[in-house]
């Protein structure tokens, strides 16, 4: 990661009045655990629900809500021109209405009429209110314009209700967050990695491991943690596709906005899985790490520890990735995952060429894999291969970035 990706930043955290304003503080808080600079500006709604103090204490800085506060600053043009990006948690159905007008009525929204940094709004608010034609409206014209507005997750809302509307969970916020300022860095924001150029897609990937049981308590399987699988699936979800996540064993990830989240434990039950959703799907990317051999027979008792290590004869399982580029759908774009070493006979990229003729795909993504590498890491770097000979490095950074540059092959390719 370069200085320019790691120095702190100047961020604007925006907290309107919804109850999903409690969550605001854990986004702070990860925003500062990275080491940034956080200035909340709160609308008086907001303040209603989460106290000053609280900010105050997580952010090191007095909150700011009123625009006759601090008027000898010029406070809204300052915090503007000072912001390297702009959070917004929640943004609630007014705020976004404020928002596409153009409106100035508080410091939030007239700072964010003064701000040339990317923004980034998190809505929270019932089914009714995010599927309101006027909301719909407001989205639209709001990404028209640049914002960045998440999908929201679905979910248990106030009370007794659920469904579309319910505020992604901090961690995602963040790293999106983090996507942007990571992005900015090296591209000077341009283009950003959100844009929406999935929409009427239908995207299925794979995440995590799979594990093979061996008898009631033991299973055959691997290190992966499913945070790659995860993060092109929270990506596509957010440049517009409709995503299906097929997840095997993976580390406690909580589920991405927008996304259907099917669980699987076994090499063979990810087959079907992946080749049912795959049906209708115009991209299929296959991040898992899937197990090649399984256990001939499951032993029915546990296998008991005796003198010798048992002999365990193992079985291949299906190749997933083989049956989809097989399956006669020609529109069907379908990526690859390849974690690989090198060795005396060939080096990483020698045997991920050899593995991307192989199994016939369109794309592969090569990770050079050991220790403290592309497995349960929270960053990533490889190389994207094309099956039309294109080779393109990807720079180490968050996993989300890494899915981001995926992603805009994938576009590139379906355009």
């Amino acid at each position: 990661m370069t200085e320019q990706q790691s120095r702190p930043r100047e961020i604007v955290l925006g907290v309107a009045g919804g109850i999903a304003a409690y969550k605001a503080c854990e986004v702070l808080r990860r925003l500062r655990e990275a080491g940034h600079h956080v200035q909340v500006v709160a609308t008086r709604a907001a303040l209603e629900f989460i106290g000053a103090a609280t900010f105050e204490a997580l952010s090191g800085r007095p909150v700011l809500s009123g625009v006759f506060e601090n008027v000898y600053d010029v406070e809204h043009v300052a915090l503007g021109r000072r912001a390297e990006l702009v959070v917004l948690v929640p943004a609630t159905a007014d705020l976004l209405a404020r928002m596409a007008q153009g409106r100035a009525d508080d410091l939030l929204t007239s700072t964010l009429l003064t701000a040339r940094c990317p923004v980034l709004a998190a809505p929270a608010m019932h089914t009714e209110m995010w599927e309101h034609p006027a909301t719909v409206d407001n989205v639209a014209t709001l990404r028209r314009r640049g914002t960045i507005v998440l999908e929201p997750a679905s979910g248990r809302l106030t009370g007794a209700d659920t469904g579309p509307g319910r505020l992604p969970e901090p961690a995602e916020i963040a790293e999106f967050a983090r996507l942007l300022l990571e992005w900015g860095a090296v591209t000077d924001g341009e283009p950003f990695p959100l844009p929406r150029d999935l929409e009427g897609r239908r995207v299925v990937v794979s995440a995590g491991g799979t594990a093979e049981p061996l008898d009631p308590v033991r299973t055959l399987g691997n290190r992966s943690s499913g945070r790659q699988g995860y993060a092109l699936a929270r990506v596509a979800a957010q440049r517009g596709a409709e995503v299906t996540l097929v997840a095997g064993t993976t580390a406690d990830l909580d589920p991405p906005a927008a996304v259907e989240l099917r669980r699987v434990q076994t090499t063979r039950e990810m087959r079907d899985a992946v080749l049912d959703a795959a049906k209708a799907a115009d991209v299929v990317v296959m991040a898992a790490a899937v197990s090649d051999f399984r256990p001939a027979a499951l032993s029915v008792g546990k296998i008991k520890k005796g003198d010798e290590p048992p002999s365990i004869p193992l079985e291949f399982n299906p190749d997933i990735l083989r049956e989809l580029v097989t399956e006669d759908v020609p529109r069907r774009l379908v990526v690859g995952f390849a974690a690989e070493t090198g060795d005396e006979h060939g080096s990483v990229l020698d045997y991920a060429r050899a593995k991307l003729e192989r199994k016939g795909c369109d794309l592969l993504v090569v990770n050079a894999v050991g220790v403290g590498r592309a497995f349960e890491v929270e960053d990533n770097e490889g190389w994207l291969l094309g099956a039309d000979g294109t080779s393109e490095p990807l720079p180490m950074g968050s996993k989300a970035a890494l899915a981001a540059r995926v992603w805009d092959a994938v576009a590139e390719r379906l355009r």
